[in-house]
């Protein structure tokens, strides 16, 4: 997407000071936050072990009152909250003096929707690397659990998005018959054998209600199915383990574009 001379241009904030803030000094809102902390134990592990790499970002707090707190947190609740774990008085920060609205939530949005995740091929990688390296073993656990929650591919997706919108399957590209010519008869295209012999299938017509409940009743049974194998996780063979978490990835990918519809 090309881009217009407004976005080429660096915003005026981008040279803020980094410096450490005291935790009291930022205020307890949460105007710009995304999602819930969760479980943020793994980074503060990270952040106990290797300090904090990555600063939040604060603004001035609009609502400040002399003696309370001075800055508002635009960006990163989970390193907050991390540190705040860690029992920690103060936390690396990115002050930006002059921040409106627009490009807080431009910061506050830069991670969540611009970051691509590590998936799940590349995180088997790293982990084989690590493994071999020797380097870094307090790591390994950390890819364990990012497998754990790595995204479904691409291309799963956007069947599955497909399939929730109702949009068409993709049909294979027809290859194109040649033209006859005076001197050149046209060529039989021969039926295949499946068309000659197998009878037309009738086209069956759902309404949307009927397609709900149908789906309804065979996810139900699916979840009953689910339900029995992972009473018998453990005996289950590692492949037939690992194609159920994938579908299972898969299901919980559509989850947040289901309810936000």
């Amino acid at each position: 997407m090309p881009l217009d001379p407004e976005q080429r241009a660096a915003p005026a904030h981008a040279t803020g000071a980094v410096e450490f803030v005291a935790l009291e000094d930022i205020a307890p809102d949460e105007a710009f936050r995304l999602r819930p902390e969760g479980d943020v134990s793994d980074l503060a592990t990270s952040l106990g072990r290797l300090g904090q790499l990555a600063p939040v970002e604060l603004r001035p707090w609009p609502g400040a009152v002399p003696g309370g707190p001075r800055f508002q947190l635009v960006a990163g609740f989970r390193r907050l909250a991390a540190v705040r774990m860690l029992a920690r008085e103060r936390v690396l920060a990115r002050l930006h003096g002059a921040l409106s609205d627009g490009d807080a939530w431009g910061l506050a949005l830069s991670d969540a929707l611009l970051r691509e995740p590590l998936m799940a091929e590349e995180l088997g990688a790293l982990r084989d690397r690590l493994a071999a390296s020797g380097v870094a073993p307090w790591a390994e656990e950390l890819v364990e659990d990012a497998l754990a929650r790595a995204p479904v591919s691409p291309e799963l997706r956007e069947r599955w998005l497909e399939f929730l919108s109702g949009a068409p399957a993709a049909s294979p590209t027809a290859t194109p018959t040649p033209t006859p010519t005076a001197t050149q008869p046209p060529t039989p295209t021969p039926t295949p054998i499946s068309a000659r012999t197998a009878p037309t299938e009738e086209v069956v017509e759902v309404t949307p209600e009927e397609l709900v409940d149908d789906l309804a009743a065979r996810l139900s049974a699916l979840n009953q199915d689910l339900a029995t194998a992972l009473e018998a996780w453990e005996e289950l063979p590692e492949e037939g383990k690992r194609v159920l978490v994938e579908q299972a990835r898969y299901m919980a990918s559509a989850l947040p574009f289901m309810e936000a519809k």
